[in-house]
Parts: C-alpha cells; structure tokens; sequence
C-alpha cells in the first residue's frame, strides 16, 4: 500500500525556505521584546483585592498581572 504524503502548500513551502531576517530589518518593523539589560528577581506582597485588580485590568489588555504591575511601575516610578 502507497502511503499518503500530505499536499505540499507552495506558500508555506516558499516561506520557510527564505530568510525573512533582511525583510524584517528594511522594513523596520522589529521592536526589541526584551531589553538587554539583566533584570532583577524582587519580592512584594500585595493585598488581594489589589492583585484582583491589576488581573481584572491586565485581562482586558490581554496580558498577566505580573507584566500589567511592571508597565504600571514603569511608567509611574518617576513621579515620586
């Protein structure tokens, strides 16, 4: 019995087949996901209605409460 080789998609086939790396750079449409600089554990204890919140915010981004907590430290810390 002959077995069965899936079709071959000649977009997905020509998409894997190239470098999208000069593509991507001319574009300019890269962004730096994370910083290279190393990043510190820390620790904080946070009420639970405060954590319900920052969830029931970071839900409607789309994102976790840990990473809606640092956006939200990020762009207030100077203000004090």
């Amino acid at each position: 019995m002959k077995s069965r080789r899936p079709k071959s998609d000649d977009q997905v086939h020509e998409f894997e087949k190239r470098d999208l790396g000069r593509d991507i750079e001319r574009s300019r449409s890269a962004a730096v996901i994370r910083p290279k600089k190393r990043s510190l554990p820390t620790s904080i204890l946070l009420d639970a209605s405060l954590i319900g919140k920052l969830k029931e915010k970071a839900g409607d981004r789309g994102i976790g409460y840990q990473t809606m907590l640092k956006i939200i430290l990020h762009e207030h810390v100077d203000d004090y």
